[in-house]
């Protein structure tokens, strides 16, 4: 059976204590901890409060995001592709250290709006020298993202997916279906057929109109989008990710914790 997780981002502003409580209060399995989170994040990453809050929510299966933004590994400025690649290597070593089972990444992309070259190629490779040289030897799976269409874009194909998890066997694979879904949705099934077997995490929600990493409750393309991960026999974890900044008005507390319970009712009545 699948982890149902929900991210922490979609408690922007929360303190660490109530965003852990009410994914579990609402009944989730699961939550994906970025480290950008603001509570943690511009308080210098109390790494103790954490970990107590782990502590005090045992039926949470944990994994981790790395921070992106202001971001790019692959950035023209050597100062930011350097610091982008040593943030990665923070997020993977606290993940072990706070017994994460997976930590994704996003692979960055060139800084302008051309198709990346030589160079960005280049910086990429150093980036994935920084992680690999970090994870070599821990438990923690450390999983690449696929990013949207977009013209200076990384990885944004099964096949780019692929042939990344072909040359380096110690990376995994976090499919945002959001991203996926900006192609088509057969480029979810494609994902699904080429990367499958390094599958560790899913970033679920759809995308319509332009807009991404919507909910899925209510429409017959979640229905689909959910069947579709069930009938590929995933059992990994399943992380909603879902935007507030998408909704006409800033959501209270309690508008959260009910969207939540119509996903997860959503996900069970599509997938048990």
């Amino acid at each position: 059976m699948a982890h149902f997780a929900v991210s922490s981002m979609f408690f922007h502003g929360y303190p660490l204590e109530e965003i852990f409580s009410n994914i579990e209060k609402v009944g989730f399995d699961g939550i994906e901890f970025w480290l950008e989170t603001p509570h943690f994040w511009i308080r210098n990453c109390p790494v103790k409060e954490l970990l107590s809050c782990i502590r005090k929510n045992p039926g949470l299966a944990l994994t981790m995001h790395a921070p992106v933004l202001d971001l790019n590994p692959c950035s023209i400025n050597p100062r930011v592709a350097e610091i982008s690649g040593d943030y990665a290597a923070q997020s993977i070593n606290l993940a072990e250290q706070v017994g994460a089972e997976v930590v994704t990444l996003h692979p960055g992309r060139r800084t302008v709006k051309r198709i990346p070259g030589r160079q960005e190629y280049e910086r990429f490779g150093r980036y994935l020298d920084v992680i690999r040289s970090t994870a070599k030897g821990m438990r923690v799976k450390v999983s690449m993202e696929n990013m949207e269409p977009a013209v200076n874009a990384f990885l944004c194909t099964p096949e780019s997916i692929q042939e990344l998890l072909d040359t380096e066997p110690w990376l995994y694979f976090t499919l945002d279906t959001a991203h996926a879904l900006m192609s088509s949705f057969d480029e979810v099934y494609r994902y699904l057929d080429l990367c499958g077997e390094r599958l560790v995490n899913i970033h679920l929600s759809r995308s319509e109109k332009g807009m991404m990493h919507l909910p899925l409750h209510g429409t017959e393309g979640g229905k689909v989008l959910v069947q579709a991960l069930k009938e590929h026999g995933y059992t990994g974890h399943i992380t909603l990710e879902i935007e507030d900044r998408n909704f006409s008005h800033d959501l209270s507390l309690e508008e959260r914790l009910t969207l939540l319970m119509k996903e997860l009712r959503f996900l069970h009545e599509n997938w048990d």
